[in-house]
């Protein structure tokens, strides 16, 4: 097999839209403080258009409390500075076994046809525990959510009947496979598990189809749901001293969206900033 040629010059320079006329699909980006709020404002920002699902009476049954979706949107629209592209939003409760696939056909729909970018953000939180008081319905519960939902979600991405040759999905782990685990969220890690388990074999069925699959693990950020001595204990934890912001694991995302990162696939990445547990 012949060598591929060396890139012309002109082709190692860094367009500053790489995203320029890709679509996105984010779920779980419904409050501004979040990682998928992150997410849009770096695609956005990158040159995509954007769709932003979200579901509020999951974040307004929680201590943080919820957002307003046009708000969120509103600040994604904010970085798109001089790209042509659109911030779009809409709900979605996840529990539902229909909701993948209807929200992927709204986002594509909306969107001018087809999606190229995935990325499944979305997740329950609260409703767990450990081994000793966790229960039938919380693992049901967290199964539908944080994972059926997600293989749902790739499988509707995937079947586009009007998509391009190629996409890129990015699934969200959470660092229950380094050491010391999460014992107090049985529930919780055992789904996110299962999405870093299946990583490897949903890139492979993709590869022919020119779809990327990655997962990434932020490492602890900081979405607002902590504060006081456990947050300053966190912060001494990382060598910077500081909370993984949501802007952090965002950049990373994004890149994996651009064409930058398609030899990258099948891959479990953490971006924690040299967290020490």
């Amino acid at each position: 097999m012949p060598r591929l040629p060396h890139p012309a010059p002109e082709a190692l320079r860094r367009d500053p839209l790489p995203l320029r006329g890709r679509t996105a699909l984010v779920t779980g980006a419904s409050r501004r403080g979040g990682i998928g709020h992150a997410v849009a404002r770096r695609l956005a920002a990158y040159g995509a258009s954007v769709y932003l699902h979200h579901h509020v009476p999951h974040d307004a049954a929680l201590p943080w409390g919820a957002d307003r979706p046009e708000e969120v949107a509103a600040s994604v629209r904010e970085a798109l500075g001089d790209a042509r592209a659109t911030v779009l939003e809409g709900p979605g409760d996840l529990t539902d076994p229909e909701a993948p696939a209807a929200l992927v056909a709204t986002a594509t729909e909306a969107l001018g046809g087809h999606l190229d970018i995935l990325v499944a953000n979305h997740a329950l939180s609260g409703s767990d525990g450990t081994l000793d008081t966790i229960d039938a319905a919380m693992l049901d519960a967290h199964w539908a959510v944080d994972t059926r939902s997600v293989l749902l979600l790739v499988q509707a991405f995937a079947r586009q009947p009007e998509r391009p040759r190629g996409g890129r999905v990015t699934m969200m782990t959470s660092g229950q496979d380094i050491a010391g685990g999460m014992p107090g969220e049985i529930a919780y890690a055992l789904q996110k598990g299962a999405l870093a388990s299946i990583t490897r074999s949903l890139s492979t069925t993709l590869a022919e189809r020119g779809i990327t699959v990655n997962t990434v693990n932020p490492g602890p950020v900081d979405t607002d749901y902590l504060t006081g001595d456990a947050y300053d204990a966190i912060a001494a934890m990382f060598p910077a001293g500081r909370w993984g912001m949501p802007d952090d694991p965002a950049r990373l995302i994004a890149w994996l969206a651009t064409d930058e990162a398609g030899w990258i696939t099948g891959q479990v990445i953490d971006s924690e900033g040299g967290f020490r547990r």
